[in-house]
């Protein structure tokens, strides 16, 4: 979950300064990304968890390059130099049909073969989807319950395989804004407490935003097709996979997970 936040939202986040953004670590509630598998998390700051999506509003999605998260079906360590995270470990089996290229650049910086994981952002707002964290505040709503469902994909050029589109914002179903139904053979969700996360944050510089997690264990395949139909018209203005932050592994800026 990148932290991106438009000048016109920053009065919506008046109670963190630009300073706060760079609080040393130790100060800092639990961090993301984490391994979903390892239950051991030391951190002591405590808030609750938000509730389900479906009482929430999807304010963002977006995706990163590579899996941030680590789990026992993406846990191939990536040698991307600039992206670095985690690969589905099926990867190494896909079939020439699904690694075939496509004929136009998809979303920038994406190909077949390669891992993504998706967040799909939601607030307790009153606000509608939109480009970045931005969406998710507002002037009377400065400190939401925020929740990130999350799923990782192995892009492949299939179209029998996912499509992108179908996960998009569809509208609002009992008076919240929410995303087409996500995959549900991917395992059942680990939830835990964190924070937002994206490259500008490392274990000496932390983010300060408390959010509630919910991470899929197994990957799914997706087509690639779809997803560069998704890029070239969305509600959220994204048109390329962000880079991640590095795990995090120190128990001491992690939450437990409880069964």
């Amino acid at each position: 979950m990148r932290t991106v936040i438009k000048s016109s939202k920053l009065t919506a986040l008046s109670i963190f300064s630009f300073e706060a953004f760079a609080a040393q670590c130790e100060s800092a509630g639990p961090q993301t990304p984490r391994d979903i598998d390892s239950l051991q998390g030391h951190n002591k700051r405590v808030f609750a968890m938000a509730p389900p999506k479906e009482k929430l509003n999807l304010c963002n999605i977006h995706f990163h390059k590579n899996a941030e998260h680590k789990a026992k079906d993406f846990s191939v360590v990536s040698n991307d130099p600039k992206y670095g995270g985690f690969q589905c470990n099926a990867t190494a089996s896909l079939t020439p049909a699904e690694l075939a290229p496509v004929e136009d650049k998809v979303c920038n910086n994406v190909k077949p073969g390669d891992t993504i994981e998706v967040h799909w952002v939601h607030s307790s707002c009153d606000v509608k989807p939109g480009p970045t964290l931005g969406a998710c505040l507002n002037d009377s709503c400065a400190n939401p319950d925020l929740r990130v469902e999350t799923q990782v994909f192995l892009v492949v050029n299939d179209e029998n395989a996912q499509d992108f589109t179908e996960l998009d914002y569809q509208g609002q179903v009992g008076g919240y804004h929410q995303a087409g139904a996500l995959p549900s053979n991917t395992g059942t969700p680990v939830e835990f407490l964190g924070s937002t996360t994206g490259p500008s944050y490392n274990n000496q510089q932390c983010s300060p935003l408390q959010v509630s997690w919910s991470v899929r264990p197994s990957c799914a395949k997706v087509d690639i097709n779809s997803l560069a139909r998704w890029c070239k018209d969305n509600d959220f203005e994204e048109d390329h996979a962000h880079g991640i932050r590095k795990l995090v592994t120190d128990p001491q800026l992690l939450s437990p997970i409880k069964h």
